[in-house]
């Protein structure tokens, strides 16, 4: 087995043991599970378009208690020199990390594909924005990932990669705000910048390369800026 697949394994096991990922996957698939109760009760509509804003609200919250882990925890046990002076390369252990937690919030939304089943059954929903809709959340998961393993490669307190996660996240959210307050040609770039402008283009089925392409890059670009902390180490 590879290197990279020994360090997948063992963050694999050291994700999927963890209380905090099942305390976050039950917190996730019990809100969304309520929403979407209330919202086919009262709506009578065969779509998932409100439940993929919550997925979206969701995601933002919950995804920096599951990367603050990934190095700060290393850092504070003095077991990421160990890791570092391994005969891997610092992008594997990189993606190793970034795998295990996509992975688990992967199947935080595999789970909540139920919900698309039960309105295959009783009802005749729109696929297409269904299909753009869960594009959108593994799309912007990665991309919250990224940034969240890159925050926790820059500090050993947990809590302190928490919230640098969440507030690049909230300021990703609220990029096209700023726009109003800017001039040309700066405006276009704020709003480019927007994480809910990218995702809701998905969400109403239109699939467009520069969206996903949008995702993509910050995602690869935040992989490399943590591979480079390492490597400065």
């Amino acid at each position: 087995m590879s290197a990279l697949g020994v360090l997948v394994r063992k963050e694999l096991h050291a994700t999927f043991t963890s209380p905090i990922a099942y305390a976050v996957g039950t917190v996730f698939l019990l809100v969304v599970g309520y929403t979407f109760s209330l919202t086919l009760f009262f709506t009578k509509a065969a779509n998932l378009t409100y439940i993929f804003h919550q997925m979206y609200v969701l995601l933002i919250l919950l995804v920096p208690v599951l990367t603050m882990r990934a190095f700060a925890e290393e850092r504070k046990t003095d077991t990421l020199e160990l890791l570092l002076t391994a005969p891997v390369r610092e992008v594997a252990i990189v993606l190793a990390k970034f795998l295990a937690a996509l992975a688990l919030v992967a199947c935080l939304l595999a789970a909540s594909g139920s919900y698309a089943v039960v309105l295959g059954l009783y009802g005749e929903p729109d696929w297409a924005p269904i299909y753009g809709g869960y594009l959108a959340l593994f799309l912007l998961s990665c991309l919250l990932v990224s940034v969240g393993t890159l925050t926790s490669s820059l500090t050993e307190n947990q809590v302190v990669a928490a919230a640098a996660s969440l507030g690049t996240f909230l300021m990703l959210w609220f990029a096209d705000s700023v726009a109003y307050l800017t001039p040309a040609p700066f405006d276009v770039f704020f709003i480019n910048l927007s994480l809910i402008g990218h995702f809701t283009t998905f969400v109403r089925g239109s699939l467009f390369l520069s969206d996903a392409g949008y995702y993509l890059t910050l995602s690869l670009l935040a992989l490399f800026l943590t591979t480079r902390a390492l490597a400065d180490r």
